[in-house]
């Protein structure tokens, strides 16, 4: 009972008064902050020596594989470039802010290469038009399919209802006004 009317009672901090449940809390988030920081520096860690004992490995098996290649072999240049800049390569192992793979870089969509100028300008077309979808909250891929479906049979003057936002506004009409 006693802790209970601890925690009603208010504690003063400077000219602010704050329940003491409210400090108590506060405690307890930074007390799990910390904790969760301290396991993930352990598993930082670990992954540091686990990485560096198999980078020392590889180290050491590297040149020994590349001397029993050809000068002119496919996977000497390679092999040559890594080995010049070990001291980079491995730096990820002592600093646990940088990532051993680009994958950050490489998460671009794959449709950025559209292969010549012809296919950019038709990506960029139909990217415009999912995206003018989702800014008018319509689903791109019911919308599309219906356009297409419809397009070919509406005349030139009534092509405006396929825009997304009067797409839209018809789709959410009730059915008894599009019935009559």
């Amino acid at each position: 009972m006693t802790s209970l009317r601890m925690l009603a009672r208010s504690v003063s901090v400077g000219s602010f008064s704050f329940p003491a449940a409210f400090l108590i809390s506060s405690l307890s988030r930074s007390i799990l902050a910390h904790n969760s920081r301290a396991f993930l520096a352990a598993i930082s860690a670990i992954e540091r020596d686990i990485n560096g004992s198999l980078l020392g490995e590889l180290e050491i098996w590297l040149p020994a594989e590349r001397a029993r290649l050809l000068r002119l072999s496919a996977l000497a240049g390679p092999i040559d470039y890594m080995l010049k800049r070990w001291g980079d390569l491995a730096r990820f192992v002592e600093d646990g802010r940088i990532c051993l793979t680009n994958n950050a870089a490489e998460r671009r969509p794959a449709w950025l290469f559209a292969g010549s100028d012809r296919g950019a300008e038709r990506a960029a077309v139909v990217i415009t038009l999912i995206i003018t979808a989702r800014l008018n909250e319509v689903d791109p891929q019911a919308w599309l399919a219906d356009v297409f479906a419809r397009i070919a049979d509406l005349p030139q003057s009534r092509l405006h209802e396929l825009l997304p936002w009067e797409w839209k506004q018809r789709a959410t009409e009730p059915a008894v006004a599009k019935a009559a």
